[in-house]
């Protein structure tokens, strides 16, 4: 895990959106990266429907929300569609943002489960594992 105060890595990637340049954004506006383990499954689902239906309140911090893991694009659309996401999936087939991030691994599931909040410095001031309530991560984001 990336230590709090901590520049927060850039990187690019394909997403369900199209590509994500994290440059983009860093420094300009807060971030939440979502690393979650599998598609389609039920932790994962609920984790990244509590943000779909948490919107509003990211919109409040001009928050990008971001979901990471290694599936396919394709398994990414799926799922996505499947469940109305409206914020990028992301496709990190060769795990070189998991790495970037020190997310480790998790026998069976793949990467951890782990929300960082980047904040709009392009600082990480949170870093936590598991399934984090959406009130944890906007009190990450406030200022």
């Amino acid at each position: 895990m990336l230590s709090l105060g901590q520049p927060a890595p850039s990187f690019e990637a394909n997403s369900t959106l199209g590509p994500v340049r994290l440059s983009e954004s860093l420094g300009k506006r807060p971030i939440v990266l979502i690393f979650y383990p599998k598609d389609e499954t039920p932790i994962c689902t609920k984790q990244l429907c509590a943000a779909r239906d948490s919107k509003s309140q990211y919109a409040k911090f001009n928050a990008l929300v971001l979901g990471v893991n290694p599936g396919t694009l394709e398994e990414h659309h799926q799922f996505s569609k499947k469940y109305a996401y409206d914020f990028p999936l992301i496709s990190d087939q060769d795990e070189r943002i998991r790495e970037l991030y020190d997310v480790g691994k998790v026998l069976f599931l793949g990467q951890q489960r782990m929300v960082y909040v980047i904040d709009q410095q392009g600082t990480i001031v949170y870093a936590k594992k598991g399934n984090r309530s959406t009130k944890e991560i906007l009190a990450a984001l406030a200022p």
